[in-house]
């Protein structure tokens, strides 16, 4: 039984933030892995997606996915991709298909102007929200007939504060950019910082002026039993690890 989390606010946009419950592989990559790049078995991550394009009622080749590279790229969906481009965020307004957005720790963001018909998903980590790519997700919905106060934004299933820690280099490059980022770190052990990247992504979304911004608020590190972690996985010393999805649909 497949696990999908939800949120209110882009209703009735189909949509949803899928945990690793329900899926075939097994292994590190117990549950739903629909990651492509793991090295989980292919034809096993295709079972997996081909479930989660029948939650979502398209057909598998509807589930449109990127190969995400932590930019700011984003690109116009209007039909099946035969290949995947290096981007980091997809736009559309074609009904019938459906945006995924593929995380272990980076923030999914799903958005939507249900009025416009218009939507959204991108892949958010540190260096993706940085460099602007959830501004650039929302200039390419307008460019398709979306109004950014119409605009509600969800970030879904994400690495947490408490769990997020980073070196002074991280900190500075984030306080370089402007001193005020300093509000997104808390004090770690010995000269270590505690990012708050959810609230960094809720703070660019608002700043860019969207409608609504909010976070389901789940940690990705703290519920092995529900969400994979590229940092849990790297402290136990494992090989892997799966790949959430997150989908939108028209």
């Amino acid at each position: 039984m497949l696990e999908i989390l939800t949120a209110e606010a882009l209703s009735p946009v189909r949509h949803g933030f899928f945990t690793r419950k329900g899926g075939a592989s097994s292994g590190i990559f117990r549950g739903l892995n629909c990651g492509p790049g793991s090295t989980d078995l292919s034809e096993v991550v295709a079972i997996n997606r081909a479930r989660v394009a029948a939650a979502m009622e398209v057909e598998p080749d509807h589930l449109v996915s990127i190969n995400q590279v932590h930019s700011a790229n984003v690109v116009h969906v209007t039909g099946p991709l035969p290949e995947r481009p290096r981007a980091d965020a997809m736009v559309t307004a074609t009904p019938g298909l459906a945006l995924a957005i593929l995380t272990a720790d980076c923030q999914p963001v799903l958005l939507a102007d249900a009025e416009a018909g218009v939507i959204g998903a991108a892949h958010a980590g540190w260096r993706g929200a940085r460099d602007g790519v959830l501004e650039a997700t929302i200039d390419a919905m307008e460019a398709l007939g979306a109004e950014r106060e119409r605009i509600v934004a969800v970030i879904g299933p994400t690495i947490s504060q408490s769990a997020y820690e980073v070196g002074p280099e991280f900190l500075e490059g984030f306080l370089d950019e402007d001193r005020d980022n300093a509000r997104f770190f808390a004090q770690g052990k010995g000269d270590k910082a505690l990012f708050d990247l959810p609230a960094f992504g809720l703070h660019r979304l608002r700043s860019a002026g969207v409608g609504h911004a909010e976070w389901t608020r789940h940690c990705t590190y703290a519920d092995p039993e529900r969400f994979f972690s590229y940092r849990r996985t790297t402290h136990a010393g494992e090989a892997d690890y799966g790949r959430l999805v997150s989908v939108i649909r028209l």
